[in-house]
């Protein structure tokens, strides 16, 4: 495995790969890798020749400057674990080299990136796609993996690749769980123990509205109310939004023929946490 901050030379490598008839995935992360990051990193050893994982804090997609100087960054831990999973490249850069002094170009998303995310957090997915591009203009991969844990951002970045005509296949990974339910995120390890306890509501609350919809639970506005007053009543918990959108558009819609994704996103203390489930699709356990 090689490992390079250099924009240069992980371009030479992927290019002798593509000589060599190579197939190229890339896995973009920002580090502190978990198992939801390994289940990215094997869907695309499984389905690539070659692969390549990015290992980035993104400081322009942090709306939160003290949530970004907590993000962990456990740095050898992470190369660790993609040797161990069989990643051929990790390019880990530093922040001059994806954000040169005097740039001034951003990428903006339009509508998609003002909902739900967007809204609580202003910036963030024109940060998303500004990094997100510089990776894949980087790597130039044939296909690139992302979790579903960040559902409206996998969304995001599939209208990006469509709307700038980047030919990259976008695969949605499902989301890995704990066994108590909790989504995997490189913040559940600033979560104390009580902190945790709490934060597990948000997929029992997802669960039982999974439940209610496919036991024949069709009043969309009703499974609404009762994922925002589940969540609201939750002691210790904070909400910023649950809903039910249409997983296409994510529009908030009155009938159920397309596919549906709840969504929740929910402080526990100073540690912000976003979850989803799939309605009418089962994806994933749990």
């Amino acid at each position: 495995m090689r490992t390079t901050g250099s924009v240069t030379e992980v371009r030479e490598l992927v290019a002798e790969a593509r000589r060599e008839g190579h197939r190229v995935g890339c896995v973009p992360t920002m580090g502190a890798l978990h198992r939801g990051h390994t289940s990215l990193i094997q869907a695309a050893v499984a389905d690539c020749d070659f692969v390549v994982v990015t290992l980035f804090v993104n400081g322009p997609q942090f709306n939160d400057p003290d949530d970004f100087l907590r993000y962990p960054r456990p740095l050898e831990d992470d190369l660790g674990t993609c040797q161990e999973k069989g990643v051929n490249v990790v390019f880990a850069p530093d922040q001059q080299t994806i954000y040169p002094a005097g740039g001034q170009t951003t990428v903006d998303v339009g509508h998609l990136g003002t909902l739900f995310e967007g809204q609580h957090r202003p910036g963030h997915f024109q940060g998303v796609a500004t990094v997100v591009v510089k990776m894949l203009n980087i790597t130039t991969p044939d296909t690139a993996f992302f979790g579903q844990k960040d559902f409206q951002q996998q969304l995001v970045i599939r209208h990006l690749c469509q709307d700038l005509h980047l030919p990259i296949d976008i695969v949605t990974c499902p989301t890995i769980r704990d066994d108590d339910g909790l989504a995997l995120s490189s913040r559940n390890v600033l979560l104390a123990p009580e902190q945790r306890a709490i934060a597990t509501s948000l997929s029992r609350v997802l669960r039982h509205a999974r439940e209610q919809w496919q036991n024949g639970t069709n009043d969309l506005p009703a499974l609404r109310q009762y994922l925002r007053e589940q969540l609201e009543s939750t002691p210790g918990l904070e909400l910023d939004y649950a809903t039910i959108v249409d997983a296409n558009t994510f529009e908030e819609t009155s009938v159920g023929n397309d596919p549906l994704v709840a969504l929740v996103a929910a402080s526990v203390g100073n540690i912000r946490l976003i979850d989803n489930l799939l309605l009418n699709t089962i994806s994933e356990p749990g």
